[in-house]
């Protein structure tokens, strides 16, 4: 483990959760003792009431206040394998009923689990929701990827997930003429033909012969293939054991997963869950639950899954070996981003020079490059103060309000086509507007989600133009000003979140009196007032307006925009979405990556990298009255913001932890205006005037193939995904060999040209098309590199032109150029 040069936070060592006995496999879970050595079993006693049921136990030991788990290297005895057998990992499986005594030793230490089988001679009816659809699920068979998706496969479709058990039982026992089961001979079942490999099956086998899963469905289309019951208590809730724990490289943990019904009884269901890990590179998961630690330091999510209900546990692998220092701190940001790091034993990097904070910033808040002389000027500057007064001038530039500007109008959707140029104009007026005055962000959201009025006036009724219809209107604004992405909830339960397709239904029907009407003289108008609860899609019973996890909304008269009612809800000073989510998606813009990934999928089950930061950002959201300048003030005041895109010696494997800044593409429009500034030739954009940056063109479908190749936007979704990030030989062989940008670098009235002809010496040309273009100057290696090819034989001055012009088209390519870092 490393060693903390000062003190450190992180996590400790988990105390099972407790767990009383109840239906087939049930978990009695003991406390891990704090200290003396002692292997802890759990859980403490065993009870199996079913022929199928299965029990996994967990010994754990504790080292030095580390939880450690042992079960993989426990040697496991059954004193009466007549009752019950154990496996080499620990899971117990019933075979007759009576009592026995499983054993696990670990060395010299040994320790007994008491085991109570029943249920084998006349074992409880199959369950069709809790037991059947369990095995579907664990074996793929109700997967997006088979006959889960929306459309089947081979004829034969399930509810995805299982999120439709009535559903389910009549596509297998009633659909195609009921050929999928034979009650008089179960085992001769096409369905289990299929799924035993036995018959012709595009998904392969699924169930091995003779498992558990195999004898559970025979024995289930034995007693008659009985359907879902109404009686029957569903899974409420699962619970996973540990919640979290710290492990080595290359240690294994076993979870446990128990599932709670309404009743609140409990039983383990480790062996049929699912698991998926969000960084298999850090922590990676099998199929019965087994964690095992890379080695590669950070932390990793592990999704459990069971029944329609998920957790998560958090898995942190810290570094092995080397001391990790505490830098100096600007404030909280800091401090609880440097607890991050130093609990995975990650050392944070230095701080950026001037040059790199300077080209950062103004990228980040602008999307300008600062101009040579501007560079110039803050490099020669000594104040201490000078970076934070280099970001309130650029927080009150009008390039602030156009960059800005222009990333609200990619997520609201303001493309020409669908909402027309009138539409598209006034909505990217109003935001340029809105950002421009400080409008608390608060007041900006409520603005969105209430406008109304003619779509080509200045402000924001576009935005409804855009969104065609009630769903997409609610599950839109959901993702953007939430961070949460219902879209999944519309044909069936979210997969891995807790809304269903009520919720989804009942936020939509705030936005049901939404319409757009055409104005006599010409043009569109926006109203909204009334509005009707839609219906289920699968019931037909209509859903009652609702926000997310909120109760039915009640609405000041039947005529009345329902939209005042979400708004309140969205911006009342309680609502547990609004300011996390703007607060991860700044973090994303400004740091490369937010610290919930995608900025707009915030959920239980895809964790923050660093909770204490995330929830400190959301206070901070509210503390300051939603003033985004001000917000964005203290993210740039922070260490962790300034610091060098060089990792220090161990932290070269982190993407996650801001340990170090990393390298991101500029935006297209960025791009292009940075490669005008630099060669001094504005792009010509057909219709506008000369001079107009591309961070100013409202035109989303405007032609152009630089904007094209290099990832701008159609405007067709919410998500912050559309914008293209990635590089491509598109966009190489266009920089290189492109004629258009050959013709910038030797325009006769460009900066190169100009240069040329000057009577600047010509390390002096040099040093200007780098603060130019990279606000610093060039490096002794740099010059000697690039100097001699002034000096070139032939004519003096076209070898002085050509060879300003070859050090641009050099640096126009270089990688440090083409990224904000």
């Amino acid at each position: 483990m490393p060693t903390i040069a000062m003190s450190q936070s992180g996590p400790g060592p988990h105390r099972p959760i407790p767990v009383v006995a109840g239906l087939a496999a049930v978990c009695l879970l003991a406390a891990v003792p704090a200290g003396g050595g002692e292997l802890s079993p759990s859980p403490e006693r065993a009870l199996l009431d079913h022929p199928e049921a299965a029990q996994q136990v967990v010994i754990v030991d504790d080292d030095a206040g580390r939880r450690v788990d042992r079960t993989r290297e426990a040697v496991w005895n059954s004193t009466d394998p007549r009752v019950a057998v154990v496996s080499a990992d620990g899971l117990i499986e019933p075979r007759g009923d009576g009592a026995t005594v499983v054993t696990a030793r670990v060395g010299a230490r040994s320790v007994a689990v008491p085991v109570e089988v029943h249920g084998t001679r006349e074992p409880p009816p199959v369950s069709f929701a809790r037991d059947v659809q369990a095995v579907l699920t664990k074996h793929g068979c109700n997967s997006g990827g088979c006959h889960g998706k929306a459309e089947g496969r081979g004829g034969f479709s399930l509810s995805l997930f299982g999120f439709d058990p009535a559903a389910d039982h009549a596509a297998i026992v009633v659909g195609s003429r009921g050929r999928r089961l034979s009650r008089a001979a179960p085992e001769a079942s096409l369905l289990l033909r299929k799924a035993l490999g036995d018959e012709p099956h595009g998904g392969g086998r699924r169930i091995d012969p003779g498992s558990a899963a195999h004898a559970l469905l025979v024995r289930w289309i034995g007693e008659g293939a009985a359907p879902p019951s109404p009686a029957e208590e569903a899974v409420v809730a699962i619970e996973v054991e540990p919640a979290g724990f710290v492990a080595r490289p290359g240690e294994t943990t076993q979870l446990r997963v128990v599932a709670v019904d309404a009743a609140g009884r409990r039983r383990c269901v480790t062996r049929l869950a699912e698991y998926h890990s969000s960084a298999a590179s850090i922590a990676r998961v099998g199929g019965g639950g087994v964690v095992t630690a890379g080695s590669i330091p950070g932390d990793a999510a592990i999704l459990a899954r069971f029944g329609g209900h998920v957790a998560t546990v958090r898995v942190d692998v810290p570094r092995e070996g080397g001391v990790v220092v505490r830098p100096p701190e600007a404030g909280e940001i800091d401090r609880l981003v440097h607890d991050r790091l130093l609990s995975l034993g990650i050392p944070p990097a230095g701080l950026c020079d001037d040059a790199t904070f300077l080209r950062r910033a103004s990228l980040d808040l602008t999307g300008t490059l600062p101009r040579a002389d501007e560079a110039r000027a803050f490099l020669a500057d000594t104040a201490a103060d000078k970076r934070a007064r280099l970001v309130d001038c650029l927080l009150d530039s009008p390039e602030y309000a156009d960059y800005q500007a222009m990333r609200w109008a990619d997520l609201l959707r303001a493309d020409r086509s669908k909402v027309g140029p009138q539409g598209v104009v006034a909505l990217t007026r109003w935001l340029r507007r809105q950002i421009r005055d400080g409008v608390p962000y608060d007041a900006f959201v409520r603005r969105i989600l209430t406008a109304e009025g003619p779509v080509g006036v200045e402000g924001p009724a576009a935005v409804f133009k855009s969104f065609e219809n009630a769903e997409v209107a609610a599950r839109s604004t959901s993702q953007v000003f939430l961070g949460v992405r219902i879209e999944c909830a519309q044909c069936h339960h979210h997969p891995s979140e807790r809304w269903s397709q009520g919720d989804y239904t009942a936020l939509a029907g705030f936005f049901t009196g939404v319409r757009t009407k055409p104005l006599p003289g010409g043009g569109e108008v926006v109203v909204s007032r009334g509005g009707t609860d839609l219906p289920h899609p699968r019931s037909g019973v209509a859903v009652p307006a609702a926000a997310l996890g909120a109760a039915t909304a009640a609405f000041a008269s039947p005529a009345a925009d329902r939209r005042e009612a979400f708004a309140a809800w969205a911006t009342a000073p309680g609502n547990p979405f609004l300011a996390r989510a703007i607060a991860n998606r700044l973090w994303g813009r400004y740091f490369g990556r937010g610290l919930v990934e995608p900025v707009d999928d915030l959920r239980a089950t895809n964790p923050a990298t660093n909770e204490p930061l995330l929830d400190h950002l959301e206070s901070r959201v509210r503390d300051l009255r939603y003033d985004l300048r001000a917000f964005t003030r203290e993210l740039l005041a922070s260490r962790a913001y300034q610091v060098d895109t060089r990792p220090a010696p161990g932290a070269e494997t982190d993407r996650r932890h801001r340990s170090h800044a990393g390298s991101r593409a500029l935006p297209a429009e960025v791009l292009l205006d940075a490669i005008c500034r630099v060669t001094g030739v504005p792009e010509k954009f057909a219709g506008w005037p000369e001079g107009v940056r591309a961070v100013q063109v409202w035109d989303n479908r405007l032609p152009s193939y630089f904007l094209r190749i290099f990832g701008r936007p159609v405007r067709a979704t919410v998500c912050e995904c559309e914008r293209g990030t990635e590089p491509s030989v598109a966009q190489a062989l266009h920089l290189v060999n492109s004629a258009e940008i050959q013709e910038k670098i030797g325009a006769r009235q460009g900066t190169a040209r100009r240069l040329a002809v000057s009577a600047l010496e010509p390390g002096e040309i040099v040093e200007e098309l780098f603060l130019e273009a990279l606000s610093r100057f060039p490096t002794e290696g740099e010059r000697r590199i690039l100097l001699p090819l002034f000096e070139e034989p032939g004519d003096p001055a076209a070898t002085r032109r050509e060879a300003t012009e070859d050090v641009m088209w050099a640096i126009l390519n270089s990688p440090e150029f083409l990224s904000n870092h």
